[in-house]
């Protein structure tokens, strides 16, 4: 089941095109990432999902109803310009941000001393914003975002400010969140927490959706002729490229160190796996093996680089 329809979504700003009859889903309790180049389209779409910004043409529904200010109380999104009232103490911020959204005052007490505790803030309450650390500011504008326990959770650079403490708490609550049913989507240019984390991506550039789907597929698609093994001994390196069956080959990290050599090589197209594995084999036991799949990185490049702007 969707949690979020995006269908032939278009918006422009005079002669900007900024979103391009952009259309994909997002599943109910999934975490998807949605990925882009800066000026991309990516702000202006979770604007439109919003209720912020209205489209010239499309529609947005959630929960399978249009996108309005009601139906946006399903949503909680942080956006990656951050709103905090600097006068407000921490506590009247946040009931503040979370009756907004319809939330009872009693409920979101609750909520908000489990989440002061959880991100270390606790007695922060009767604190007024600009009397807190940038970090500490930006954990106030998280908890606001979820105080209301929206269904759909929006993140648009969440990790931004945080040093590596504070980003793995981060990282244990959304984890957390989706352990508990909520959809997520993050907007981020952190890759190796959106790999980590989601289990599919949206790619965005130049307002047109570039490619939606789970990151194992993105990965098995874009393989290429590389190949990581660990053999019990060490191999003769220019014997095998002789064979002409292996391109190339050079050392690399063991995935296991503690036993094992580790080698990366580029098998010749046309070749098998099972012809890299029998060459190998001539000179070595073989302990581990596997295909090298593209990190998400490398996706992010081979998609944006080759678009074409409309």
């Amino acid at each position: 089941m969707n949690i979020l329809e995006i269908k032939d979504l278009r918006k422009s700003f005079g002669s900007l095109l900024a979103l391009n009859n952009v259309s994909f889903d997002v599943e109910e309790g999934s975490i998807t990432g949605l990925l882009g180049p800066n000026g991309a389209g990516k702000t202006t779409l979770l604007r439109i999902i919003n209720a912020i910004l209205i489209a010239d043409s499309g529609t947005v529904k959630v929960q399978g109803m249009p996108v309005d200010r009601q139906s946006a109380s399903l949503i909680g999104y942080m956006p990656e310009e951050r709103g905090l009232y600097d006068k407000m103490k921490v506590e009247d911020q946040i009931l503040y941000f979370g009756m907004l959204k319809g939330g009872d005052k009693r409920r979101l007490r609750e909520v908000m001393r489990t989440y002061l505790k959880m991100f270390n803030l606790e007695g922060q309450e009767n604190r007024r914003i600009k009397e807190l650390s940038k970090g500490n500011q930006q954990k106030v504008q998280i908890i606001s975002t979820l105080v209301h326990e929206p269904k759909l959770l929006i993140l648009d650079e969440p990790f931004s400010g945080f040093d590596p403490i504070n980003g793995a708490i981060l990282q244990d609550m959304i984890e957390k969140l989706h352990n508990e049913g909520t959809t997520i989507m993050l907007s981020s240019h952190n890759m190796s927490a959106i790999e980590e984390m989601c289990s599919d991506i949206a790619l965005v550039n130049h307002g047109n959706l570039l490619v939606k789907d789970s990151i194992a597929n993105l990965k098995e698609e874009n393989k290429g002729n590389d190949l990581l093994l660990t053999t019990s001994t060490p191999l003769t390196l220019d014997i095998l490229t002789q064979t002409g069956i292996i391109q190339s080959i050079e050392p690399s990290q063991s995935r296991d160190w503690r036993k094992g050599y580790g080698y990366r090589l580029t098998k010749t197209p046309g070749k098998s796996n099972m012809d890299v594995l029998d060459a190998v084999a001539i000179q070595s036991d073989i302990l581990q093996f596997e295909e090298a799949l593209p990190s998400l990185k490398d996706i992010f490049f081979k998609y944006t680089v080759n678009s074409v702007q409309p």
